[in-house]
């Protein structure tokens, strides 16, 4: 049973109690905020990351025991530092060999290829370390794949508790003995992931022991774009042109009138925010303004204001690979030449501090701080209208944002606008965003619409029908239900796929709805994954089964429905109980697919009670219960159930339906059990062949009675 309680700062290890603030236990060090009902195992797509030397267990053979610590000590610092700086969990060092794990126990939406830059940054690292000293001459080989793991929540790996197991972890050790020296090798679900962002070598599929068929692998190089950069579709934009309508309304007037105005984008992973502003862009550039843009960064160290940085750098053709001389000349010269004043030197030392191009210097207050960018970003903007993109900002510092919204309510009589663009977290950790600002405009961002989605569609899939290109382009759109991304990455994989292939959900695609399910507050995600058992549609009374704690249901409830998870419906199917409906069947079906098959059969269970108790067994109702009480291992239930929702709809001649439950009550029932299997096996053959001769089925029935 589940429990909705709010969550409370009890270790969910050892039960000691801790203070409010605490996020680790001061017991046992275990990570608090997980809830006790929380499933302790769950099903989840990882990537594996080996890092292993190579030749050093000779070596160590010959060396003093101190000598060989010596020299794993800074290897081991290394490895986890990049590791760890992407997101990364490091589960276990055997002796001169790392593994880690990237998307569990949270996921983020882009772990594959957090996982590869990790690899290329462990490999830069270890270069580098050699380099500073020369007795090392370490070699090393790497390894990264993706697929399904089984994940252990409560894990504890700094106290050696293995935290997943499943074939993707064999496979990735086997991939790391193939890698070439200092070179990384990754698997196919890992290449499909990631080879928009990262760079990649063919290689012949291997032959890996304990593998029936060889293994399709690719080796690592380089990445493409740079950290937090998304690749940019080719395709036409559809469906943004009343957004596009509404900036261009907003930048005339900034340009025109001299007001500066903060507007906010916002939208969930993959409706198009960055392309949307990327089109604008163009559209400031066109009319005769400027466009700089800043991204916040999910991972790595980045400075409090690293998206402002990067604006400044642009403004002053300062770049990444400039030394901090070359960079602080630069941006003297660039402040000197905007201002022309004295107080350039003053401003210019302030910018520094910000840029991390001097890390000595300091200042009195923020606010000092904060003036100096007014003034820089107020000489920068006299002359030329220009727009500020801020992108990704619900991962920004609250300094950043601060700074933003600063600008925003002090800046005057300036052509220049403050583009921002977020996912709604951004309204979680800041719901006052843009409040009581002179010119500010929320530009929420959904789904595209079913005719734009498939016009979308039609065009990354040609829009041919020779080949049934028209059925295809509808289940793509009903599919990824308006996302573009999800179209995009849909079709790519449609693509690929061999004429009759099953295509399964690409892993982009599923990283990044569990990402947005590991944001929710431990009780509220909970809940969503016990609701996905009942299906898309669900309702209150079957969730009251599944928890000791309905109190604090209506609550959760309502939180998730606010997060656009899911919908009340005005009409419920079962008299005086709640209906819900997820808004998408792909948080419904990733969310389910969390839960291990021990803890899906018991909920199943639980919904089956629960429709057998609220509904009369006929219609929907018996073919939902069957399917229930299959899922949950209850074959003989599941069964009787099939045969009644099948004879039910031969009675009202819905043929087909009839041939579906026999055949899913044939594939239950067991083979000895022969005088029943030829019974349904009967039925199945009238019921078939009335789907495509009612008349001689009619007879063959009469004959039957």
């Amino acid at each position: 049973m589940s429990s909705y309680s709010l969550p409370v700062p009890v270790c969910a290890i050892c039960g000691q109690d801790n203070p409010d603030v605490a996020r680790f236990c001061l017991a046992c060090g275990a990570a608090l905020g997980v809830d006790e009902a929380a499933p302790q195992e769950e099903r989840r797509f990882i990537s594996v990351l080996f890092v292993d030397l190579v030749g050093f267990t000779a070596r160590a053979e010959r060396l003093d025991p101190e000598d060989v610590r010596a020299i794993l000590t800074p290897y081991h610092e290394t490895v986890r530092r990049e590791i760890e700086s992407f997101g990364g969990v490091v589960e276990k060092f055997v002796g001169d060999a790392v593994m880690s794990v990237f998307g569990a126990p949270t996921a983020y939406g882009d772990d594959a290829e957090r996982a590869v830059r990790a690899a290329l940054a462990v490999r830069d690292s270890v270069r580098e370390l050699n380099d500073g000293d020369a007795r090392l001459d370490l070699q090393i080989r790497i390894a990264v794949n993706t697929g399904e793991a089984l994940v252990s929540l409560g894990a504890r790996p700094s106290m050696g508790e293995s935290m997943v197991a499943g074939d993707v972890v064999n496979t990735a050790s086997r991939l790391q003995q193939a890698a070439p020296v200092n070179g990384i090798i990754v698997g196919e679900e890992t290449y499909a992931s990631t080879r928009g962002a990262i760079q990649y070598e063919a290689m012949p599929p291997l032959e890996v022991k304990g593998k029936a068929a060889v293994v399709p692998a690719w080796i690592a190089t380089a990445a493409l774009v740079a950290a937090g950069e998304r690749t940019i579709s080719h395709a036409p934009l559809v469906g943004r042109g009343r957004e596009l309508g509404v900036l261009h309304g907003i930048w005339e007037r900034v340009a025109d009138e001299r007001t500066p105005t903060l507007v906010t984008i916002i939208g969930e992973p993959g409706v198009g925010k960055t392309r949307l502003g990327i089109e604008f862009g163009r559209v400031v550039g066109e009319l005769g303004g400027r466009s700089v843009r800043g991204r916040s960064l999910p991972y790595r160290d980045s400075s409090a204001y690293g998206a402002f940085a990067a604006q400044v750098k642009q403004f002053c053709g300062i770049f990444e690979s400039d030394s901090i001389e070359v960079g602080l000349q630069k941006l003297r010269d660039a402040v000197t030449q905007l201002l022309g004043t004295p107080e350039s030197e003053e401003v210019a030392g302030h910018l520094a501090i910000l840029l991390g191009l001097d890390r000595e210097a300091s200042v009195a207050d923020r606010e000092t701080l904060f003036f100096s960018v007014r003034v820089f970003i107020e000489a920068v903007a006299r002359d030329r209208p220009t727009m500020l993109v801020f992108e990704d900002v619900h991962w920004a510092d609250r300094s950043l944002l601060d700074l933003v919204e600063l600008l925003a309510a002090r800046l005057r009589d300036l052509p220049i606008l403050l583009l921002a663009l977020a996912r709604p977290e951004l309204l979680d950790a800041r719901p006052g965003w843009g409040g009581g600002l002179p010119a500010y405009t929320a530009l929420p961002l959904d789904q595209l619409k079913e005719s734009e989605a498939r016009e979308l569609a039609a065009q990354l899939l040609g829009s041919s029908a020779d080949d049934g290109r028209a059925d295809q382009v509808a289940l793509l759109a009903e599919t990824a239900e308006g996302n573009p991304l999800f179209i995009e990455q849909l079709a790519a994989t449609l693509a690929e796929a061999a004429p009759g292939q099953d295509t399964q959900l690409p892993t982009t695609i599923r990283g990044i709805v569990a990402a947005r399910l590991d944001a929710l507050p431990p009780a509220e995600r909970a809940l969503l994954l016990d609701a996905a058992v009942g299906g898309k549609v669900f309702w209150r009374g079957a969730l009251e089964r599944m928890t000791d704690d309905p109190e604090n249901l209506s609550e959760l409830l309502g939180a998730l429905e606010g997060r656009d998870l899911i919908r009340r419906q005005s009409v419920s199917a079962i008299e005086g109980d709640q209906q819900f409906i997820f808004k998408h069947v792909l948080i419904r079906d990733v969310a389910y697919d969390l839960l291990p098959r021990a803890g899906r059969r018991e909920r199943h269970a639980e919904v089956a009670a629960f429709l057998e108790e609220a509904t009369s067994e006929t219609g929907e109702a018996a073919a939902a219960l069957a399917r229930h009480w299959r899922d949950a291992g209850e074959s003989g239930r599941a069964i009787e159930r099939f045969l009644t929702a099948a004879e039910e709809a031969e009675r009202g001649w819905a043929k087909d339906r009839a041939v579906a439950f026999y055949r899913e009550a044939l594939e239950l029932l067991p083979e000895d059990d022969a005088d029943r299997r030829n019974a349904v096996k009967r039925r199945l053959a009238i019921a078939h062949t009335a789907a495509y001769h009612a008349l001689d089925a009619r007879l063959l029935q009469l004959d039957d009675e």
